[in-house]
């Protein structure tokens, strides 16, 4: 096989690999909305409920009944607190409920739960109270660049566990190149992320125990000790695998597990 489609076969394998790693990471992590529909009567009311907050006020949501019948009411406390539930009645207008939860500080979590109401029927969106963590608006002009560099890590990762694997004369140059998207996009770009975010540039090992920031830092150990490695010996195919297979297996940790919080039973 002529090297150029060797290489473009890998590339296309590992773009593949990539985005679905990347896509089943956003999707099952705690800050993904939970959707989901409900059957009352003749309607079917679909959902989503969010779990997930940057604005600078309380979070809103907004449900269609499509039935202006429909009544509505939500309970919320603080998340790790010893609050009281609070319950109280939602908008609802022209068949649209609207809930608004009162606003914290970036890293609080709120729980909530709602329930819509017709015929005096209960029906509860959720079989348990969902979980909504705050945080503060990330600039577009920051954000944006950390999530494309973080995708070509992976990426740039992904390629070069496959050039080793296949015995690539390209190792060393993908080698650096996942160094350096790896250094800008998660140990530059992402500190500054979750300072907007949350009011700290790393929570993270020793400071604390923030899953993305300890992902971010493993992996960049691990090609750094790679990096060294294709330099002592141009081609070395163990640590760029090794590299590569644990990087993969981190960020196939739903993103944002074990992400700051506030705990507000210590306040």
């Amino acid at each position: 096989m002529k090297q150029w489609i060797k290489s473009t076969l890998l590339w296309i394998f590992a773009f593949i690999l990539t985005l679905s790693a990347a896509v089943y990471q956003r999707i099952t992590g705690p800050s993904y909305p939970l959707r989901g529909e409900v059957i009352i009567g003749d309607s079917i009311v679909k959902y989503k409920l969010l779990r997930t907050w940057d604005g600078t006020e309380g979070a809103t949501m907004t449900i269609e009944t499509g039935d202006g019948s429909f009544q509505a009411e939500y309970m919320y406390k603080r998340f790790k607190s010893f609050d009281d539930w609070t319950k109280s009645p939602a908008e609802t207008e022209n068949g649209l409920v609207r809930i608004r939860l009162p606003h914290l500080e970036p890293a609080g979590k709120m729980m909530y739960q709602i329930t819509l109401i017709k015929d005096d029927q209960r029906y509860d969106l959720s079989e348990e109270p969902v979980i909504l963590r705050y945080k503060g608006k990330v600039p577009d002009q920051i954000l944006i660049p950390h999530i494309i560099i973080i995708f070509l890590a992976m990426l740039f990762s992904t390629r070069t566990g496959l050039e080793a694997l296949f015995r690539g004369p390209m190792i060393r140059t993908y080698t650096w190149l996942t160094f350096v998207f790896l250094l800008i996009g998660g140990m530059i770009l992402g500190p500054m992320v979750q300072k907007y975010a949350f009011g700290v540039y790393w929570s993270g090992w020793p400071f604390g125990h923030d899953l993305t920031d300890n992902k971010s830092l493993v992996a960049f150990i691990l090609w750094i000790i790679a990096l060294i490695m294709v330099i002592r010996k141009k081609d070395n195919r163990t640590w760029p695998i090794i590299a590569a297979i644990m990087m993969l297996t981190i960020f196939l940790i739903p993103h944002s597990v074990l992400g700051s919080e506030i705990d507000y039973t210590k306040h």
